[in-house]
């Protein structure tokens, strides 16, 4: 069994920026547990976590020459660049596609009991109280109850602010609790 090594941060970070694959080993092995807890914190998933924190490592490898110690400790710089991927991941198409698109096996158990609950909104007659609303409300609580849409993709789709998106749904809730209470 060999000797564990170990650096001071000057050692450390110059042996990075040599690219000293014993450095890396150190680095991940003495840092991997705090920035996933950082990545964790964002995104959830535990698979799409550990890939993200490859992600870091390998981003760290690729630009350890852009680390500027004068603005800062390594530990901080890790912890920018952990938390910039983790966020930009929660922003990328296949992350929110992946959001969208569970698994019909997650819900299993739940199938015939969702069934049962269209059903019931179908009865108590909501899409019928709803298509009586005015236009302005019509259009807002089809698209986010009926289709899923977000207040954003609400707000992009009938390229209207996002305020009144919410306000439009807020009193068209309004206006059916008067129906239904």
């Amino acid at each position: 069994m060999r000797e564990q090594q170990t650096y001071t941060e000057d050692e450390l970070l110059d042996a990075l920026k040599n690219h000293k694959n014993e450095a890396y080993r150190y680095l991940y092995m003495h840092y991997r547990g705090s920035l996933y807890n950082i990545i964790s914190q964002i995104i959830p998933d535990t698979e799409t976590a550990n890939d993200v924190l490859q992600e870091v490592f390998i981003t760290v490898w690729k630009n350890i020459d852009k680390y500027d110690a004068a603005k800062g400790r390594l530990f901080t710089w890790l912890l920018n660049v952990t938390r910039n991927s983790a966020i930009n991941k929660t922003h990328s198409k296949n992350y929110k596609n992946s959001l969208k698109n569970d698994s019909i096996s997650n819900y299993v158990n739940d199938i015939d009991g969702k069934a049962a609950y269209h059903q019931n909104i179908n009865c108590i007659g909501l899409r019928k109280e709803v298509s009586l609303l005015k236009e302005e409300y019509k259009s807002v609580m089809e698209l986010s109850y009926f289709n899923g849409f977000t207040h954003e993709e609400i707000a992009k789709t009938l390229n209207i602010p996002l305020g009144t998106v919410k306000t439009r749904l807020r009193n068209a809730v309004l206006e059916l609790k008067k129906h239904f209470i």
